[in-house]
């Protein structure tokens, strides 16, 4: 059976994914489907860089405003919401586009990884959080050799938060976490071409320093009291997000305004490190040096690069 076809746009924080993709679905009469765990959440705009009304010049954007902010969003979310609206996309003709920064859910997504049902149980985490406080991790990573060796071997005893999960699927789910694969023998799950935008590190970095600074003189601080006033609390989920709980620790006298800033721009380029982490973690990647072409001359080198791997006439 013919796979369905998909055009994946992805690459670090502040990159140029956005505007790439709105003006490819442009040209190729289609729809982009949102691969970032934050765009879900409604009222979540200016610190998730979520494009505008304006900004999608009229393009269907899915997975994006979704959920409300006090609900959790996961990987297996992703793929049950992205797989039905990319097959729909098919059948209707269209190459979707799926553009995000959110490695796992891409990565998961294309190479068809399978994950476990078993739910979380908190009592046990605790008792086993308390655990490696008292005894040390190396105490409860052997507590897991002896149900599942197997897990322990792979597993580091510092790597304690997927340790204690290991642990909690072997004792409530008789199961194994599970690292199979659809495409075990290296074949992706869709007939994808993956495009990474990179830039040069200092670029990316001033180009992440000035979108933080803009976030701010849009009015961040506004959009984040407005949550808090709303009942959003800093425990959820999404206010967890990158901006968001600097914001809201300024708002809470936590630290001053100068501060929030520069802790934003600094766990953002953190998160551009650890995404470009992710992506080396996948070979089938076609790269473009986004600093040594204009917008236009980019649009038409991925154009003719699609048109070529489509068979697009």
């Amino acid at each position: 059976m013919a796979k369905d076809k998909l055009l994946v746009i992805l690459g670090p924080t502040a990159v140029g994914k956005t505007a790439l993709s709105i003006e490819l679905a442009k040209k190729l009469d289609t729809e982009i489907i949102s691969g970032d765990s934050m765009l879900v959440y409604r009222g979540f705009d200016i610190g998730a860089a979520k494009p505008s009304l304006a900004e999608r010049q009229g393009i269907v954007h899915h997975l994006v405003d979704i959920l409300p902010p006090d609900e959790k969003f996961n990987v297996t979310d992703f793929i049950e919401g992205a797989q039905p609206i990319i097959h729909e996309l098919n059948e209707r003709g269209k190459i979707p586009i799926l553009a995000g920064g959110t490695g796992l859910y891409i990565k998961a997504l294309l190479e068809g990884y399978q994950f476990n049902e078993t739910a979380g149980h908190e009592a046990y985490r605790q008792e086993l959080q308390q655990l490696g406080e008292q005894n040390g991790h190396e105490f409860v990573h052997a507590m897991l050799a002896k149900v599942n060796p197997e897990a322990a071997a792979r597993l580091h005893p510092n790597d304690f938060r997927r340790v204690v999960r290991a642990l909690e699927v072997a004792h409530f789910g008789n199961e194994r976490i599970s690292q199979s694969k659809a495409a075990d023998d290296g074949e992706l799950c869709y007939d994808v071409l993956v495009i990474g935008l990179e830039r040069e590190r200092q670029e990316l970095y001033n180009r992440i320093n000035r979108r933080v600074e803009l976030m701010f003189e849009a009015g961040l601080v506004e959009e984040v009291a407005g949550l808090l006033a709303a009942g959003i609390t800093r425990e959820e989920q999404a206010m967890k997000g990158i901006g968001y709980k600097e914001t809201a620790a300024y708002l809470a006298g936590e630290m001053s305004k100068s501060e929030a800033l520069a802790l934003i721009q600094k766990s953002t380029r953190h998160f551009a490190k650890r995404q470009l982490t992710w992506y080396r973690k996948m070979p089938y990647i076609h790269w473009y040096e986004v600093d040594e072409l204009s917008e236009a001359e980019l649009l038409a080198d991925v154009l003719r690069d699609v048109a070529g791997f489509f068979s697009i006439r």
